[in-house]
């Protein structure tokens, strides 16, 4: 077990060598940032693209109650508390 702290401790020493190298002034998302934004913003277009397909599939016509039956009126279904007069 030695050896796996020793080689722990060792990979710390370089990764703490390695920060102190960067300029904390100037630290940018570089490249790779810019290539992840651009690859969620592609995702993010395609995903409502796609949505708005299957929406426009989407029928929102409300099917009849079968409770009120036909020839009958919905807004006047005699609910107590209702009044047909005005």
């Amino acid at each position: 077990m030695p050896d796996m702290s020793a080689s722990a401790s060792l990979a710390m020493t370089h990764l703490v060598t390695l920060a102190k190298e960067v300029d904390e002034d100037k630290v940018t998302p570089g490249v790779l940032g810019f290539i992840v934004f651009a690859v969620m913003a592609l995702a993010v277009w395609g995903l409502m693209k796609s949505m708005n397909r299957h929406m426009g599939r989407v029928d929102f016509k409300d099917t009849p109650d079968p409770a009120v039956g036909p020839g009958k009126d919905t807004a006047d279904t005699g609910a107590p508390g209702k009044t047909s007069q005005g």
